[in-house]
């Protein structure tokens, strides 16, 4: 067969040569490897679920120093949050667990305190009234200086002083009553309304202070010996309950085995005296 005669016969085959080698060769799929072969540093990593990009964003935690520097913040406010519910929690449990007899005369000893606070400020405003309207204010404002010199003699304790009140006795034979539960028995009698006090020949003042001395305690460096004895002047119907609360001076002197008697009384003789200071620097400023 001549060349002539194939030719007809590729022309078809020709135009379909050119439109392969035209067109981009295909890629032949690749084959999956074999099991068990160890993968190459460039393979893919297999995708994450949604919950493995969750834990991974949050762990390890990223902290900045402004994050931290809120979070102590936020735990101090938290923890002072906590002491106060919890003091406040301590300081009504004893009114929670008390009985009905001793809730009302808590809310007695309370109305007897504003009632006193009323008296002094009607006795302040008289005293007022009595100056504007005194023919003799300079005598009446004499008079009204020699009696607040007075009041304040008691106060210092610079004068004796006497009035009805109560006597408080306290014995510690096991040495176990310290300065501060002491203190806390002057203080629940000033609250109460105490105007003077003596313990064991001292006179109380406001800036007595009290310490523990070896199984004694001493008041304003005056060493006392038992029993411990207070004589208060003061009304008598306050002085005696603000002592016998429950949770206060009483119950916790008898939780360490002491025994304590309150005993009224219409005269109480407070004699005990305290020298007088002179100050150093202060000075009168009215002419």
């Amino acid at each position: 067969m001549s060349d002539a005669d194939e030719t007809p016969e590729r022309q078809p085959h020709t135009g379909e040569h050119r439109l392969r080698r035209e067109l981009p060769q295909e890629v032949p799929p690749k084959a999956p490897e074999a099991s068990g072969t160890s993968t190459s540093g460039n393979d893919r990593e297999p995708a994450l679920t949604g919950r493995q990009r969750l834990v991974k964003g949050l762990w390890p935690p990223r902290v900045t120093r402004a994050q931290l520097i809120v979070a102590l913040l936020l735990f101090g406010l938290g923890f002072g949050l906590a002491v106060q519910v919890a003091s406040n929690s301590d300081s009504s449990s004893a009114l929670r667990g008390a009985r009905q007899e001793d809730l009302v005369r808590i809310l007695d000893e309370l109305d007897d305190r504003t009632q006193r606070l009323q008296d002094e400020k009607q006795g302040l405003e008289g005293q007022r009234t009595e100056l504007e309207n005194s023919s003799d204010r300079a005598e009446e404002a004499r008079k009204q200086t020699a009696e607040k010199e007075k009041q304040l003699g008691i106060l210092a304790g610079t004068v004796a002083a006497q009035g009805p009140g109560i006597t408080v006795t306290i014995e510690d034979t096991k040495g176990l009553v310290r300065a501060n539960m002491l203190l806390d028995a002057i203080q629940e009698l000033r609250a109460a309304g105490a105007e003077a006090i003596q313990v064991n020949g001292v006179r109380v003042v406001a800036g007595t202070y009290l310490s523990d001395t070896g199984k004694g305690v001493s008041v304003d460096g005056n060493k006392i010996a038992q029993p411990y004895r207070f004589k208060v002047i003061g009304k008598p119907q306050d002085l005696e309950p603000a002592l016998n609360i429950p949770g206060g001076v009483v119950q916790t002197l008898e939780k360490e085995q002491a025994t304590v008697d309150v005993e009224r009384s219409t005269k109480i003789v407070v004699d005990a005296l305290r020298v007088a200071k002179q100050p150093d620097y202060a000075r009168s400023s009215s002419p």
